[in-house]
């Protein structure tokens, strides 16, 4: 294998070409978080494509990644725009990557062991799982057409048809297009919704092709600040696995070199980053992992090239008006396998860790969170507020630490 410092010093123009199509299989997924939550998709790329080389400065073009939208983030930006505006919520954002810098420091000072003591699978797979069915109403709403006001069957016909688009994709595509079983689904679907009228192009041809992207900036709320912190926990141990996984495929050791405190450094700054300038928080990306394992290409310059592209595109506004005009039910039906896998994701971890959930002390745990989190449990003190997903992720890392390490097997039931 080439080695890993040679990779940044050249850039051949096939690169180029694949680093573009990076870029389109993570595209999918990068604007699905924005388009959900509201904010804007051209800046969804603006700020992936500038965190993305944050990330790369940070870790001196070491790591083959490529960072956008986090789905963890859709269910608290979500609830904090309703209720904070989009603003204050954005400070929680920012708020998020300072987690991911303070994990930083923790790790460069106490080594890697002590995210898995703080961040067990027994906790982040249940803190998991419980983002993927908290938004689970929202999939199933948008693909009825209950969020969108259409409560006729096409609906739920468009729905089923980028279902079915993004499954055959996924199950039968071959190459890079079996990486992007979400771009089809949505193209299939938003063709399918235009043949039934769903679909206005009016705002399209209004905007204009070049445009700044709507940039918003924060403004300071504790009580945002309070609602959307905890939330990082979920993606923060999981970017841990993403960056072992990308391990896996090229054979280098980045959580030795550059490291996994630079690494959470980099996702940190990306995430903070997007947050002062109004889009979603960044995560590594898996598809695109998928992809470097397919092609090879293992240089990280690539992943500059498609953060390039990304930034190029940001400031295209008929694209930005092309996405806005996706119908509700398109989105919906995508985010039934989407939301779906988030469970999955969850569950998995605790499969691969062989967690004993028969085990009282486990079980107190999943149980606690899992109900928290899909409940909706809150908690209030003054301007202080915990609820949902957050509370979840603070009540499994307290019990995890103050639960004795064990407390012997769960006894049957009567």
């Amino acid at each position: 294998m080439k080695n890993q410092d040679t990779y940044h010093i050249s850039l051949n123009p096939k690169e180029m070409v694949i680093g573009a199509q990076m870029l389109f299989v993570a595209f999918g997924a990068l604007v699905l978080v924005p388009l959900l939550t509201g904010l804007d998709p051209n800046v969804a790329l603006f700020t992936a494509g500038a965190g993305t080389l944050v990330f790369h400065l940070v870790t001196g073009f070491r790591v083959p990644v490529f960072l956008a939208s986090s789905f963890a983030f859709i269910a608290p930006i979500t609830a904090g725009v309703a209720q904070f505006g989009l603003p204050a919520t954005l400070s929680g954002l920012v708020a998020a990557g300072v987690v991911y810098m303070g994990l930083a420091a923790l790790v460069r000072w106490r080594g890697q062991g002590i995210v898995h003591r703080v961040l067990p699978p027994i906790v982040t797979g249940p803190v998991i799982m419980v983002i993927g069915l908290a938004l689970a109403p929202v999939a199933v709403s948008m693909a009825t057409g209950t969020a969108t006001g259409d409560y006729s069957g096409r609906a739920v016909l468009v729905a089923l048809v980028a279902l079915v688009a993004t499954i055959v994709t996924a199950l039968f595509g071959r190459g890079l297009l079996r990486l992007v079983p979400i771009l089809v689904g949505v193209a299939v679907g938003y063709a399918f919704a235009a043949t039934l009228g769903m679909v206005d192009l009016t705002p399209v041809r209004e905007a204009a092709w070049l445009a700044v992207p709507a940039f918003v900036l924060p403004s300071f709320s504790l009580p945002a600040i309070l609602f959307i912190l905890p939330v990082a926990i979920a993606p923060a141990i999981e970017h841990v696995g993403d960056v072992i996984a990308i391990r896996g495929v090229t054979g280098q050791d980045y959580l030795a070199k550059p490291g996994l405190h630079r690494t959470l450094l980099g996702d940190g700054l990306a995430t903070s980053l997007a947050g002062l300038l109004g889009g979603p928080p960044n995560t590594t990306y898996s598809e695109v992992t998928g992809a470097v394992a397919l092609t090879k290409a293992f240089n990280p310059l690539i992943m500059a090239v498609a953060a390039g592209f990304a930034i190029v595109l940001a400031f295209v506004g008929k694209l930005g008006a092309v996405l806005q005009t996706i119908p509700g039910p398109v989105m919906g039906g995508i985010l039934v396998i989407l939301f779906g896998s988030i469970v999955v994701v969850g569950i998995s971890s605790l499969v691969k860790a062989q967690v004993d959930l028969t085990e009282t002390r486990n079980l107190i745990i999943a149980a606690v969170v899992l109900v928290f989190g899909v409940g909706g449990m809150a908690f209030s003190l003054g301007d202080f507020s915990l609820q949902g997903i957050g509370l979840a992720g603070i009540a499994g890392v307290v019990l995890n630490l103050v639960l004795p390490p064990t407390l012997g097997p769960t006894p049957p039931a009567a």
